[in-house]
């Protein structure tokens, strides 16, 4: 996995035991980002809380999100972090939308361990 930034928001998702995360390789693939973080939150709160982590920790190393959307409903929080997009699902959202299906194509990276 390249990119610190990168590793230390999959280290701030697992930390907040974010479910069935993966990391697509999309350069090559999208135009518009290289990464895509994607991992599932037991509710709302818990997608909030995973949300709020990612944020905190990337914070800190003086990072933001270029944009942030879903973070009140909760069901799809997206944080835009243009080298890579955090996308936390709430299950029934991961299974409706299914972005690993939309996106078959791209590599799959192995998280680092927690």
């Amino acid at each position: 996995m390249r990119g610190s930034h990168l590793r230390e928001a999959v280290t701030a998702a697992q930390g907040r035991k974010a479910l069935d995360l993966e990391i697509l390789n999309l350069r090559g693939i999208s135009s518009f980002t290289d990464y895509f973080v994607i991992c599932t939150a037991t509710s709302t709160r818990h997608a909030q809380a995973i949300s709020d982590a990612i944020a905190s920790t990337l914070r800190k190393t003086g990072v933001n999100p270029a944009h942030t959307e879903g973070y009140g409903q909760a069901e799809w929080i997206l944080m835009d972090y243009l080298d890579f997009v955090v996308h936390i699902f709430t299950e029934r959202a991961r299974l409706f939308y299914d972005l690993e299906r939309l996106w078959k194509t791209a590599p799959r990276l192995p998280a680092p361990e927690g």
